[in-house]
């Protein structure tokens, strides 16, 4: 039995049946008379800017510990400041050098808003960082093993990015310790997996930390738990910089619900609600995304930078350059110049420390010592500490104490950290002073440097020893 088929006409249609017509789908109407729409240029590369700067502060991230520009070493109690070997005696300056890194966060979160956490928080440097492995991975896999069920796809895409979590864990918990155990002595407790010593189980402990934050945490811990976002309301007013949504009447300034700004954000926000969302951290993505999409349309984007709620936009070259960087009313300037003043006087007193710290103080417990020739000891007991990176030698040296010498052997050599105390004895010739107290000083000069300090102290004579008497 055989089945013939259907003839067909030349329409198109089945033989015997009325031919179906097909219509054209009709084009949209061109609301601008025919004209198409100019493309406006990008204005906008904050996620360009932000990448760049998260680099960089990435890089710094990792170096600064290897140089000695800031980091504690909590096993020899010193604190490495700009260039400068500051000791745990040395709390006054240790104490206003981190009120003064407090201080630069306050202020710029006054005048710039978050732009800490947009652009320099390593906490969201290394969240974004983590989504976008994630994201890579996933497409690896995709396009690798795409004959693969979607299940095994995706076991395989996160065993992979735990891997690389766990590497990365261990890296940054290793620059991070770094900063307080000295890197040469952390790499080998880290290659013996040391986690009975206070450093290895710190090392250990931070990886873990690391990787639950990197791994799963991310965003939700600038959410819900950093205090830093809490207090950007303290700090801001109606002239600090935010990202806000402006939708004016005309025509050309409607959003066409694209919710690209929504896709874009990491925190999960429409920035068209408010400009003061409390997630918000001024990362400028959104305004990059609506420019992006409305620039197509011969547009200009809706999203801005903008100093205050209805303030002037960051980007108008109308406004003169003090305000468009922030000096926008005198608290502004007042707070500059406190800053520049506070960085100037803290440079000032660390210029003025001394490299090697040289303390004497005399040992009254026995007010002086009589020796069998006559002479007259009196003992002091000095601490010396060479608190820079190259070795010194100190010479000490008597001014106003005639016919009176130092028993001590000199120059004093000490190596680059090392810190010494010990005694020694200064001892006049008989005659030589009179009774009693006499004032003098101590001067103490470091070689190569040759800087010198003087110390005010008193040497103390029998009350009833005779007098040298000079001739009328």
């Amino acid at each position: 039995m055989s089945v013939s088929s259907p003839n067909f006409s030349a329409e198109g249609g089945v033989a015997g049946q009325t031919p179906s017509v097909i219509k054209p789908v009709p084009k949209p109407a061109n609301k601008t008379g025919g004209k198409q729409l100019p493309v406006l240029p990008s204005q906008s590369t904050y996620h360009s800017y932000r990448r760049a700067i998260q680099f960089a502060c990435f890089l710094i991230f990792v170096v600064l510990p290897f140089f000695n520009v800031m980091r504690f070493d909590i096993p020899r109690q010193r604190f490495y400041f700009a260039g400068y070997e500051l000791w745990i005696s040395e709390f006054g300056i240790l104490f206003f050098s981190l009120l003064f890194l407090l201080y630069v966060i306050a202020a710029a979160s006054m005048l710039y808003g978050r732009i800490y956490c947009g652009y320099f928080c390593p906490q969201m440097i290394f969240s974004e960082a983590s989504l976008a492995v994630e994201e890579r991975i996933r497409k690896f896999i995709n396009k690798r093993f795409i004959k693969l069920p979607a299940k095994r796809r995706q076991l395989m895409s996160g065993i992979l990015f735990y891997a690389v979590m766990l590497a990365a864990s261990v890296f940054l918990a290793f620059v991070f310790i770094s900063y307080f155990v000295e890197p040469r002595d952390l790499l080998g407790r880290l290659f013996t997996l040391d986690i009975r010593t206070a450093g290895g189980v710190a090392g250990a402990a931070t990886t873990l930390i690391v990787f639950l934050d990197f791994a799963f945490l991310r965003q939700t811990f600038c959410k819900t738990v950093c205090p830093y976002g809490y207090l950007q309301g303290m700090f801001s007013d109606k002239e600090t910089l935010l990202v806000q949504y402006r939708d004016g009447q005309a025509k050309d300034k409607i959003c066409i619900e694209c919710k690209k700004c929504v896709r874009v954000c990491h925190m999960g926000i429409d920035i068209r609600n408010s400009p003061y969302q409390m997630e918000c951290i001024h990362c400028g993505e959104c305004i990059d995304a609506c420019e992006d999409v409305l620039g197509r349309l011969g547009k200009p984007g809706l999203i801005h930078y903008a100093w205050g709620e209805k303030g002037e936009l960051l980007t108008d070259k109308k406004t003169p350059l003090l305000k468009r960087l922030g000096l926008r009313d005198a608290k502004r300037v007042i707070v500059s110049l406190v800053l520049l003043f506070y960085a100037s006087g803290l440079f000032v007193v660390l210029s003025m420390r001394d490299n090697v710290l040289v303390k004497i103080a005399p040992i009254r417990a026995e007010l002086y010592r009589l020796g069998d020739d006559g002479r007259v000891f009196n003992k002091f007991r000095m601490t010396v500490a060479n608190r820079q990176s190259k070795d010194a030698e100190l010479t000490l040296k008597l001014e106003n104490l005639p016919g009176a010498q130092i028993e001590l052997e000199q120059p004093l050599k000490l190596k680059p950290g090392e810190e010494r105390q010990l005694q020694f004895e200064i001892v006049s010739l008989p005659q030589a002073l009179p009774p009693g107290v006499n004032h003098f000083e101590i001067v103490s000069r470091v070689e190569p440097s040759g800087e010198t300090s003087t110390t005010n102290m008193t040497f103390i004579t029998p009350p009833n020893a005779p007098t040298e008497r000079k001739p009328k």
